[in-house]
């Protein structure tokens, strides 16, 4: 499956918000779950705002500045949603799945990278911007010219290239 990016705002704009903002995940729960943007908004502002507050501070109910995605609650909505978790990184394992080409399954997929969450539906990755970090690094260190070499790494004249891509931490598939 390739895939490509199409820029989308989950509706925000119709729905009337205004600005940038810190709403990655309501974004990518209502492009995923094809539910309307303020309506997932609410439901997480909801659980933000009913969610046990740590250090004796108490903020408003906001799903603008992120969402915690850890937390009991918020996992209860998306599996209410249809949702099921699979993770692909585990402690001390590295990095086995990336937002690239082929290494994400079809459907509707609400996937965790660093600092940041993204719909992708059908191999087509929906977000503001584009997420992926696709690029290539190039090192030189004692023994490079006999290293023996990576999956995804090349070498010439100028050292070892390895290719770095977006790691994928685990993604909520619909059902």
């Amino acid at each position: 499956m390739r895939l490509r990016f199409e820029r989308d705002d989950g509706g925000r704009a119709a729905a009337g918000f205004k600005g940038t903002t810190g709403d990655c995940v309501v974004r990518a729960v209502a492009i995923a779950s094809g539910k309307p943007y303020g309506e997932v908004y609410k439901a997480l502002a909801r659980g933000m705002g009913e969610q046990r507050q740590t250090r004796g501070i108490r903020s408003r109910a906001t799903a603008r500045r992120g969402v915690s995605v850890r937390r009991k609650w918020f996992k209860d909505y998306m599996r209410a949603l249809g949702f099921e978790w699979t993770a692909t990184m585990h402690i001390g394992s590295g990095c086995k799945v990336h937002l690239h080409d082929g290494e994400l399954p079809a459907g509707h997929l609400v996937v965790s990278v660093s600092k940041h969450y993204v719909a992708v539906v059908d191999g087509v990755i929906r977000d503001l911007s584009d997420p992926r970090r696709d690029g290539v690094r190039t090192e030189r260190f004692p023994g490079w010219e006999t290293a023996p070499l990576k999956p995804g790494q090349t070498r010439n004249v100028n050292g070892v290239h390895t290719v770095e891509r977006r790691c994928v931490y685990g993604y909520w598939r619909k059902a």
